[in-house]
């Protein structure tokens, strides 16, 4: 790991330190997030809108979307500390996507068994969340199994009509 990689990393645990994120991780992310609303991120670069299970208001979130077999997933890369996690379960899995238009999604949770490699994925196209991750995304494929538990995947898939 390079230097710069090492502040980067450091730096990003530092914004979401005990999982939430401080003020600087939440202006950027709000940055971030306009980016991904207007469709000026690759297809990666999403945002997520979601109904509070508390607020009830619709929380928005930047997020990563890995592709892999011609599915794509959202991975969190804090784990099951993430507000988007449980708000996802509790509206079931209904959402809308924003990728410069807004698409309603139907997010289904993936099986621990599966996750692995969506994992793998997700770190080689999220660097900023390899800070997170307890494993290098060249690691072996039984490593990605080990932990797999402990990071909620979900499969986006068309809404429902």
């Amino acid at each position: 790991m390079t230097r710069v990689e090492k502040l980067l990393y450091r730096n990003e645990r530092w914004m979401y330190r005990d999982g939430r994120p401080n003020r600087v991780a939440t202006f950027l992310n709000r940055i971030w997030a306009m980016f991904a609303s207007a469709g000026l991120g690759r297809r990666w670069l999403v945002t997520l809108e979601v109904r509070g299970r508390r607020s009830g208001r619709v929380i928005s979130a930047p997020l990563i979307a890995a592709d892999l077999g011609g599915e794509r997933y959202l991975v969190s890369m804090l784990g099951e500390r993430a507000s988007w996690v449980a708000n996802v379960r509790a509206a079931g899995g209904m959402a809308v996507l924003r990728e410069g238009r807004s698409v309603p999604v139907k997010l289904v949770e993936v099986p621990v068994v599966e996750r692995g490699p969506i994992i793998r994925r997700y770190l080689q196209v999220a660097p900023a969340a390899r800070s997170f991750a307890p494993l290098d995304w060249r690691a072996p494929d039984f490593e990605f199994d080990r932990v797999a538990a402990d990071y909620p995947v979900f499969r986006i898939c068309p809404a429902e009509a």
